[in-house]
C-alpha cells in the first residue's frame, strides 16, 4: 500500500471527526491554542498509528488519541505553570442582526456562566459529559476513548450531571437578577 492511498483513506476516515477533537480538546485543556496544537498533536500520531486502529469506532479511536494527547498537554503545562490567555469567543464582535449590545453582552455572559459551571468539573466528569452531550457518543464510544467499562462511564455521566447541577444552583442563588 502506498503513502498517498494511505493518507486518503485517513483523510476520508478521520480527518471528519476533527471538529468532535477540538471540542473534547478544548473542554478537556480549556484553552484555544493548547486545544489546537493538542489537535494537531493527535492527528499525526493517529497517522502513524492508522493501520492499527482498534476499537468500536474511528472516532472513538481517535478521540481516545485526542483525550491522551490532552492529558499529556495538561501535565506538560503544569509543569511549566499556568498562563492565562486572552479568550477570543468572548471578546469577538457577533453579527447579531437587530440584537441591542445588551442582549449581546447578556448572551455571552450566559454561554460564559454555563462554560465555567462546566469547566468547574473534574475533568473525569468533564470529558464524558462532553462526549455525551455534546459529540452524542455512545456509553460504548466512551468507554473505549477513557479506557473505563461502560460501567463507569455512566457512573461517571450521572454523578458529572448531578455535579454541574449542584454548581448551576449554588451559582443561580449567589448571582444578581
Amino acid at each position: 500500500m502506498t503513502d498517498d492511498s494511505r493518507i486518503e483513506r485517513f483523510t476520508a476516515t478521520m480527518l471528519v471527526h476533527l471538529d468532535a477533537a477540538y471540542n473534547l480538546s478544548r473542554w478537556i485543556v480549556g484553552d484555544r491554542a493548547l486545544a489546537e496544537d493538542a489537535v494537531q498533536d493527535a492527528c499525526i500520531k493517529a497517522l502513524c498509528a492508522f493501520e492499527s486502529r482498534t476499537g468500536p469506532s474511528a472516532k472513538a479511536w481517535f478521540l481516545a488519541i485526542v483525550r491522551n494527547t490532552c492529558l499529556d498537554a495538561l501535565r506538560s503545562r503544569r509543569r511549566r505553570g499556568i498562563e492565562d490567555e486572552f479568550d477570543e469567543e468572548v471578546h469577538r464582535d457577533t453579527d447579531s442582526g437587530i440584537a441591542t449590545p445588551e442582549a449581546v453582552a447578556e448572551r455571552a455572559s450566559q454561554a460564559r456562566w454555563v462554560r465555567a459551571q462546566i469547566e468547574r468539573l473534574p475533568v473525569d466528569y468533564r470529558e464524558v459529559i462532553v462526549l455525551r452531550e455534546l459529540e452524542e457518543m455512545s456509553y460504548k464510544e466512551i468507554s473505549a476513548i477513557v479506557k473505563v467499562p461502560v460501567g463507569t462511564v455512566m457512573s461517571r455521566l450521572a454523578r458529572g450531571r448531578d455535579l454541574l447541577a449542584n454548581h448551576i444552583r449554588a451559582e443561580a442563588k449567589r448571582r444578581p437578577g
